[in-house]
């Protein structure tokens, strides 16, 4: 199988996850009374569930850990804003609502990100065909919360 269709596949697979997250976290929080319970559970079997991964694949990757730049620890920060406020937001908002402007808003970040070659990423320029692309997803995104 080509590199490029594992990628795709996973990738497949982990946006599937993010609605089922919302919907199974944004569940455990209401039965708890509060979303943010509820957040650090999922994060205590996220990290066990990482933490298992990594000593499979081998622990010495994080001997590099100490010397990356500290801005890199951001994606933390961001990965508890995105869990903490989908599973405050989704039970109030609707699990399809609240993915809908979390879509709207990966694909206004990532144009930035991919024509800036941001944080290290492949420059993939914003390019008309690109950008009407990406305002078509957006459109579709859309009409599907219109029902």
């Amino acid at each position: 199988m080509p590199q490029t269709t594992i990628y795709a596949l996973t990738m497949l697979a982990a946006g599937i996850g993010i609605p089922v997250l919302a919907a199974l976290n944004s569940a455990l929080g209401t039965r708890l009374g509060s979303p943010f319970a509820a957040a650090v559970i999922l994060f205590a079997v996220a990290s066990s569930a990482a933490v298992a991964v990594l000593l499979i694949t081998g622990p010495g990757a994080l001997k590099g850990a100490l010397s990356a730049p500290r801005h890199l620890y951001l994606a933390g920060v961001l990965v508890a804003l995105y869990v903490l406020s989908i599973t405050w937001a989704a039970p109030r908002f609707g699990v399809g609502n609240a993915v809908f402007f979390v879509l709207l808003g990966q694909l206004v970040s990532t144009a930035i990100i991919d024509h800036f070659g941001l944080f290290g990423a492949q420059i993939t320029p914003l390019s008309a065909s690109r950008a009407v692309g990406i305002g078509l997803m957006a459109a579709g995104v859309f009409v599907t919360q219109m029902v």
